[in-house]
């Protein structure tokens, strides 16, 4: 895409610092992966260990060698086939994963169930230079990529830790933490890192509507953090946008830039969630449309509800237009019962208003249809 914490008060790199617990979360080291500090004797918590297998597709991951892998990747490549869990151990996880369309409903957990311990993250951005030649892109930028159908994680943090200031020689300023593609993909009490395209909830192709659904979730950023074309639900989270040095104005950024398929009749539902600032009052929109030109017929679909929007957020603009050819009031944009000084409706023709029908069909279970994401296994 184009460039243009009060309760988490730090900024991304110190966010995963502090949190992590390793100040390996910002090493750039030939080692994919940094244990944990040593101490617990159950690295895998209540989910088994190699000796005693929560199931017998389970395969646990440890970089201080006390599992049957030390990086997720490899533990990736092991598991074939469909239905395998990794169960990962605390500890900072440098490396790029993939999860091709073959290896169907996989299931990842964070053994600790607190997402601050387990953290997947490496430092590629759209301008950075591929070792066969040419940059990675927007897509291959990204940290963790999921194509298969029936994902689900627990308790992991996703980041990207490129940094702009570190790179001032590099334009596409594009970093992804992850980008999922599959149906039916479900990511309960995760953390999303990043700054431009943190989460990229997207769809394999563009006649592919991609269910997806985040509950209980942290996402950060600045530029576009929220964006791609899947039908994704997000329930009781958290979105935070960053403070930024490299500008002197707003706005600095926008939260959600759906790029939703015209044909597809629902793209991004955020509900019962938050949006809050480390910037300046008002100097973030809450979204604009991507209209990406690989599919100039994408008619972006986000509705807002329920939702509190911080002074962050500019309440008498809160969106904006990508590109002028596809302006923001000819897109499918609502909300509905937000509170918050962003969601002050000052000019009510900036604040487009579901009716109490319409918002009847705005819920998780319209968007999800037939698809319950949850795990007996999570």
């Amino acid at each position: 895409m184009s460039s243009h914490h009060a309760q988490l008060p730090l900024s991304r790199r110190g966010f995963l610092i502090t949190s992590g617990g390793a100040a390996a979360a910002l090493a750039l080291t030939s080692s994919p992966a940094k244990a944990a500090p040593a101490g617990g004797r159950r690295p895998f918590g209540r989910f088994g260990s190699p000796s005693a297998r929560l199931t017998p597709q389970t395969l646990y991951v440890d970089p201080g060698g006390r599992g049957d892998h030390t990086t997720v990747k490899d533990a990736v490549t092991a598991a074939t086939g469909s239905g395998w869990t990794l169960v990962l151990a605390p500890g900072t996880y440098r490396e790029t994963v993939a999860v091709d369309v073959t290896r169907t409903e996989a299931t990842w957990i964070g053994a600790s169930e607190d997402p601050a311990d387990v953290v997947i993250v490496y430092d590629n951005a759209a301008g950075t230079a591929k070792p066969g030649g040419g940059t990675y892109g927007t897509t291959g930028s990204a940290t963790t990529t999921v194509q298969a159908d029936g994902f689900t994680a627990r308790w992991i943090t996703f980041a990207n830790d490129w940094l702009r200031a570190d790179h001032p020689e590099i334009t596409g300023t594009q970093a992804v933490a992850i980008k999922v593609q599959g149906d039916r993909s479900a990511f309960h009490h995760c953390r999303f890192l990043g700054h431009q395209d943190t989460l990229y909830a997207d769809s394999i192709a563009l006649t592919s509507f991609a269910r997806q659904y985040f509950a209980h979730c942290y996402a950060e950023g600045d530029v576009d953090f929220v964006f791609g074309r899947a039908t994704a639900v997000y329930e009781n989270c958290h979105f935070r946008t960053l403070n930024r040095t490299d500008l002197a104005a707003a706005p600095y950024g926008f939260v959600f830039a759906p790029s939703t398929a015209g044909a597809n009749p629902r793209g991004y539902l955020v509900s019962r969630s938050r949006v809050s600032s480390e910037a300046p009052d008002t100097f973030y929109k809450l979204a604009r449309p991507w209209v990406p030109s690989s599919d100039t017929t994408a008619k972006p679909s986000l509705t807002v509800r329920d939702t509190w929007l911080g002074s962050g957020i500019d309440a008498v603009a809160p969106y904006t237009n990508m590109s002028d050819a596809f302006p923001w009031q000819s897109q499918r944009f609502a909300e509905y019962r937000n509170t918050g000084p962003g969601a002050k409706v000052t000019v009510p023709e900036n604040r487009p208003q579901l009716t109490r029908e319409q918002a009847e069909s705005a819920t998780r279970e319209d968007y999800l249809g037939d698809w319950h994401p949850w795990k007996e296994t999570c």
